[in-house]
């Protein structure tokens, strides 16, 4: 079956509440270097990669892609969880609010934004995979992936740090959570 290491980005240049498509910070590139030294030696191979398309995980995946000699393939479904709300300030506030709960109460209040399709989307992207694969990915699209693995139905079950590779193993039918990446002291409220 397989394995499939989930790496949230490094830490980005400005939050999800300043930036709509932030870079990473000088932190965020040192972590990215050291991420990707870790997946060489878990790995033991190249692996496919696949990233969000937002920049801070492109450039997360540039160390692990140069050493391999490869372009990541962009995937919408594993990118950032969308937002209803264009202005930074109100989307950062719908975020924290959102976190807090579960999908069934986030769902329905979010009118035309279909959070339910996306949050498939996630996880059909994981399920398809046939090899052993590095995707770089979001915080919420992680606990996505790891809520559709233990049937978790809080949005947050758990707050990955940046640069932490979080582990399933697919079966093509079943996302099955092997190791919980390094948790950070992200604040929900």
């Amino acid at each position: 079956m397989p394995i499939l290491y989930m790496i949230r980005h490094g830490e980005a240049a400005s939050g999800w509440d300043a930036d709509m498509d932030p870079g990473l910070s000088d932190k965020g590139r040192a972590q990215s270097a050291a991420v990707a030294r870790e997946i060489e030696s878990r790995a033991g191979k190249k692996l496919p990669l696949i990233s969000s398309p937002l920049r801070r995980c492109r450039e997360t995946g540039e160390p692990l892609a140069r050493t391999w000699a490869q372009t990541p393939r962009i995937d919408l479904r594993v990118g950032e969880i969308p937002s209803p709300i264009e202005d930074l300030k109100a989307r950062g506030e719908w975020l924290r609010n959102f976190m807090s709960g579960t999908w069934e109460q986030g769902l329905p209040t979010q009118g035309h934004l279909d959070l339910n399709r996306w949050r498939e989307g996630v996880a059909a992207a994981l399920l398809e995979l046939t090899e052993d694969t590095v995707i770089f990915s979001h915080f919420v699209a992680i606990n996505v992936a790891a809520s559709t693995a233990t049937n978790d139905p809080r949005v947050i079950s758990f707050r990955p740090d940046n640069c932490s590779v979080t582990v399933f193993e697919t079966d093509g039918k079943i996302l099955t959570l092997k190791e919980r990446g390094e948790e950070a002291d992200t604040k929900v409220n």
